[in-house]
């Protein structure tokens, strides 16, 4: 099971996002902004049935339903970084996003869409 993230600063959140926004943005600025996303989607969607993965940066376990503890979750949803800004601060929607190939989503509960953005 992924360790729970905590939201990061408000402060460095709000840097980074005008670094990703400026297109001057790094891979600590991705890492430090996929992180804290996933951190709220944790607090805002609670549960173990969908597992969200964001690598090289990090994987929650998120919704409610069918309780995952071994070997692949029920559900899978997996994305880049920037997809995952993208949604988390929604400058991209879901559908789009399912349209576009920028995410790959299977099994049940896999659509995040009632969840985003987050802020």
């Amino acid at each position: 099971m992924p360790a729970r993230l905590r939201p990061a600063d408000p402060v460095a959140v709000a840097a980074a996002r005008a670094r990703v926004e400026a297109g001057t943005a790094d891979k600590a600025d991705l890492r430090l902004l996929t992180k804290h996303y996933l951190a709220v989607l944790e607090t805002r969607a609670p549960g173990r049935s969908v597992e969200v993965r964001v690598p090289p940066y990090a994987a929650v376990q998120v919704v409610e339903g069918v309780r995952h503890t071994r070997g692949t979750p029920p559900a899978v949803v997996e994305m880049d970084a920037a997809t995952w800004i993208a949604l988390a601060t929604g400058a991209l929607a879901w559908p789009e996003a399912g349209d576009s190939a920028r995410v790959r989503a299977s099994g049940e509960r896999a659509d995040l869409a009632p969840y985003l953005p987050l802020g």
